[in-house]
């Protein structure tokens, strides 16, 4: 039920407007002066408000100035039996809904309640997706390698230069873009993601600058690439260094021109976009094995960030924490869940080898799974793991040690994809789905690692 305070020094007024009301199931307050009303509006939560312009004490505008100030998202219908257009223009300058004449028609009263309430809603309603939306992309952190992020933030967000993220996964680097697209220039334009690791070559350069209907078999209609969606926005590539050697040069191309055509197409179309990309490789050893163009790598590197793994800003561990678990609380208005004293000494012994994302899912799986309304040490370490905390957790490293961080990461990559294939005896379409990649990516992946695939 929505309430609404009637700020009226006449007591005929206040009796009929919350009669008439009240017959509307609206919960209604009542207030003889300015000072009474603000008091009203502290002491109750207050969707609305009908003020009268002449009041003793304190005058309705002031009023109106102290509820835009203090309550800017109430809305406010003004009244006044000594109405004038300058009245009436000054109030709806300060924020007022509207302004009605009295002798107020019962009807029309009623119609801009309805309608001032129907605004408020929309307001809370795009707030609250606002909020979720930022739920969903807020960066936490005021450890000294995060500050060193939020500054080349703050310098390169307003320029157009290009920008190339560097991070293990689950670091954050899509939300270091995000909060770049933010705070430019470019905030109310498209930001448009790109995972070129999830795309098959076959099918990126489509993805990236679209076709003509017919350009090929299943091409049954036109379509925009990511860069003409992206246009006048920000266009972000992520995985880049996955993209392959073709794909590179038609990259490099469009980016020195701003120009490109789509498959099948002849006209040239051009595009305004702020670019930026991403990756977890090491760029350098890329272009050391001749899989990544080192001219686009010079293009794309005019600011690079580098953002560090959790480990290496635990001085974050705590905010982080409370942030995930505030998100992931119970929905079904069960209490809120706090992690005891040696559960977070745990928490912040544990090397996080999947970095934020893994703290995410660790804090969303613990409000799902466990009753404990302080979570315990032993129920910590049972949900990281069995060896997490204990020393043990650094075994699995032992064999790759001695190895160059892409010599292994490509014996990790081949290990954990055999070991998928023989859970799905080798089917391919089955071990592409449960690792989530295309099945064309995961031929690619198993003729580079000479995988044997024989049942």
């Amino acid at each position: 039920m929505s309430r609404i305070l009637i700020i009226d020094d006449e007591p005929g007024i206040r009796t009929v407007l919350s009669g008439i009301l009240e017959d509307e199931k609206y919960d209604v307050l009542a207030a003889a002066d300015g000072y009474a009303g603000l008091a009203a509006l502290r002491d109750n939560d207050v969707d609305m408000v009908i003020l009268d312009v002449l009041l003793p004490n304190m005058g309705g505008i002031d009023v109106l100035k102290t509820i835009k100030e203090e309550y800017p998202d109430i809305e406010v219908i003004v009244i006044s039996g000594h109405a004038n257009i300058d009245i009436a223009v000054r109030a709806v300058k300060l924020g007022a809904f509207d302004f009605m004449e009295k002798p107020l028609s019962m009807d029309k009263i009623i119609n801009l309640v309805r309608n001032a309430l129907k605004l408020e809603d929309l307001k809370r309603e795009n707030k609250s997706l606002k909020d979720t939306l930022y739920m969903d992309d807020k960066m936490i952190g005021n450890s000294p390698a995060m500050n060193i992020i939020w500054k080349r933030i703050q310098q390169s967000a307003a320029s157009d230069a290009k920008i190339l993220i560097h991070g293990e996964n689950g670091t954050g680097k899509e939300l270091v873009a995000r909060e770049i697209h933010r705070r430019s220039r470019r905030a109310d334009k498209p930001f448009v993601e790109v995972n070129c690791a999830a795309i098959p070559e076959t099918l990126i350069e489509s993805e990236l600058f679209g076709h003509e209907k017919g350009a090929f078999t299943s091409a049954v209609a036109r379509r925009k690439g990511k860069f003409e969606i992206a246009h006048e926005g920000t266009l972000f590539l992520d995985e880049i260094a996955d993209m392959s050697l073709s794909a590179q040069a038609k990259v490099l191309r469009a980016i020195q021109d701003l120009k490109f055509e789509r498959i099948g197409g002849e006209e040239s179309i051009s595009v305004d976009v702020r670019l930026i990309a991403a990756t977890n490789k090491n760029i350098q050893e890329e272009i050391q094995h001749s899989r990544f163009r080192e001219d686009l790598f010079f293009r794309l590197n005019v600011v690079p960030i580098e953002v560090p793994p959790l480990r290496e800003r635990l001085e974050d561990l705590e905010s982080l924490l409370d942030y995930f678990m505030k998100k992931y609380q119970p929905q079904n208005g069960g209490k809120m869940k706090t992690i005891s004293k040696g559960g977070r000494r745990r928490l912040m012994e544990y090397t996080w080898p999947g970095n934020i994302r893994e703290l995410k899912n660790f804090t969303e799986r613990i409000n799902i799974m466990v009753d404990e309304e302080e979570i315990s040490e032993e129920t910590v370490l049972y949900y990281l793991g069995e060896n997490a905390g204990t020393g043990a957790g650094d075994g699995w490293l032992d064999e790759f040690r001695d190895m160059k961080l892409n010599d292994a990461k490509n014996e990790f990559e081949r290990a954990f994809i055999e070991q998928t294939l023989r859970k799905n005896n080798n089917n391919i379409s089955k071990a592409a789905e449960v690792l989530g990649i295309y099945p064309s990516n995961l031929h690619g992946k198993i003729k580079k690692l000479g995988i044997q695939t024989k049942k």
